[in-house]
């Protein structure tokens, strides 16, 4: 048996019709997605801030009285001092002041003696300021519940911690 060489179909001077595009394919300027990273950064600030005002309203207490209710409650009855709680604030020695006697008042905290310096106290969460913490922070464990599924928590977890952990390489 003799080999043929194949049978090719006549040539033809029609061009080809263009390729199929994947309509799921979309090109990006590059940078457009860290625009759109500080740009959803920007709003997420803005509705927090909001949240927190709203929320602490509600508790009959300013923005910056729940900022101090949840950084006691994030040294897990520790206590702070009231320098390391104006240094976090980055509250003046006399605002400071005004704002812890106004929580003892309300009965959110309470101060107690430091038992290593004599001199010094430490500003403890009370029951009552516990349940603040946890009532206005649920609003927070909400949203992330509902937005962030449970296999991405970790990973959001990370990236938001390096990106503090940037940022305070340049402070």
């Amino acid at each position: 048996m003799p080999e043929h060489a194949p049978v090719l179909p006549p040539r033809t001077t029609d061009a080809l019709p263009p390729a199929p595009v994947s309509p799921d394919v979309v090109a990006v300027a590059p940078g457009a997605d860290l625009a759109r990273l500080l740009d959803a950064f920007r709003i997420l600030q803005d509705q927090h801030a909001r949240a927190l005002d709203d929320e602490s309203g509600a508790h009959g207490l300013g923005p910056t009285d729940a900022r101090l209710v949840f950084h006691l409650a994030a040294a897990d009855g520790v206590g702070v001092t009231p320098k390391q709680a104006s240094a976090h604030l980055e509250l003046s020695t006399g605002a400071m002041t005004s704002l812890i006697d106004r929580l003892e008042r309300r009965g959110h905290l309470e101060r107690r003696p430091n038992p290593e310096d004599r001199r010094s106290i430490l500003l403890h969460l009370t029951a009552s300021g516990a349940a603040v913490a946890d009532d206005i922070g649920a609003r927070w464990v909400t949203a992330f519940r509902q937005a962030v599924p449970p296999a991405e928590r970790a990973a959001l977890a990370a990236a938001l911690e390096a990106v503090g952990d940037a940022l305070a390489r340049r402070a």
